[in-house]
């Protein structure tokens, strides 16, 4: 006789596989007694499968309602690395946003109603960069967290983490207290998670990197505010004070430009920092595989520069200047 666990998988099949089950022909399908499936249907119930009794001549068992697919069974973690994989996948390759997103949605039917609330809580929004970097790789268990409490609506306290992901102590003199936020948004952009918030303590939106949080949940209710201008995708590429900090490259310099934070920001590769300087200049800190590279993107923002560090960076920018001098030559 099949195992408990291994009956039920067959049962659950059996269930998606059409509309409804008469119990007398499920017994006969899993060669049990009526009481037997009885028994392993209150045990998909405990599993969290809505298997909805059908009474009446015609009754049976059946599946609730868009249960059409073979079993899933998911743990929790696989449920968000789902998630994660089908909202995160590349968008270079033509034609896969749509068929993400649908696949998405049939899983996401599919699934127990716990199961399904973990995969709901990771509902993103991805933007498109053009310096598309990889970063470090982030907790699931700080993302899962986040996402719950916006799509909950669950007021953060949240503390600033350092770059490393330790937390500064109080007598550190980069310790800061830890802020009530209102989550509103969970956005990727530039292979990077961030979080747009209602800061309460300074009554303002701001943008969280997730990986610099350390979050508490709390069960306390906010209402919905609407992101001034509307525009999330906008708002948080031209946010500057994002929490970025420089990525780990072979080579890392700065230049001071002549444009605005939010300019730089918008066009600034993944990694980088963006630091205000004034309404008319900021400063930009970025990696990439030579001091040639990083002058090459400065090159890109088409605007005066100044104050280049270290010196190797410098040097590049010059020798860049030189060769397309001698390029006009020819």
């Amino acid at each position: 006789m099949a195992s408990t666990s291994h009956r039920a998988l067959r049962l659950l099949s059996l269930l998606g596989s059409r509309r409804q089950w008469p119990l007398r022909e499920l017994a006969e399908r899993l060669e049990v007694s009526e009481r037997t499936v009885r028994r392993d249907l209150d045990t998909l119930r405990e599993l969290g499968y809505p298997v909805t009794t059908v009474h009446g001549p015609d009754g049976g068992y059946r599946l609730g309602t868009g249960l059409t697919l073979p079993p899933l069974l998911f743990d929790h973690e696989q449920a968000l690395a789902i998630a994660v994989a089908l909202q995160t996948a590349p968008s270079t390759v033509f034609g896969l946003r749509d068929d993400t997103a649908r696949a998405l949605a049939t899983l996401q039917q599919a699934m127990p109603e716990m199961l399904r609330a973990a995969m709901e809580s990771l509902q993103l929004t991805r933007l498109q960069n053009y310096w598309e970097f990889s970063a470090p790789p982030i907790d699931p268990a700080a993302l899962s967290a986040v996402g719950i409490a916006v799509r909950r609506g669950h007021l953060l306290v949240a503390e600033l983490l350092r770059p490393d992901g330790t937390r500064p102590a109080p007598e550190d003199e980069d310790f800061a207290a830890a802020h009530r936020i209102e989550p509103h948004h969970l956005v990727v952009w530039a292979g990077r998670w961030y979080l747009v918030a209602y800061d309460l303590d300074v009554e303002r939106w701001r943008v969280h990197r997730v990986d610099r949080l350390h979050t508490r949940p709390t069960t306390r209710r906010f209402s919905h505010r609407e992101l001034p201008g509307g525009d999330l995708a906008h708002f948080v590429m031209s946010s500057h004070d994002r929490g970025d900090t420089a990525a780990a490259w072979q080579c890392t310099g700065s230049a001071r430009l002549a444009m605005p934070a939010h300019v730089v920001a918008r066009w600034a590769p993944g990694g980088s920092v963006v630091e205000h300087i004034d309404d008319d200049h900021c400063r930009l800190t970025l990696g990439a595989w030579s001091w040639t590279g990083i002058a090459g993107i400065l090159a890109t923002f088409d605007t005066d520069l100044a104050e280049l560090h270290p010196p190797e960076l410098l040097d590049a920018c010059r020798q860049v200047a030189r060769r397309y001098a001698a390029v006009s030559e020819l």
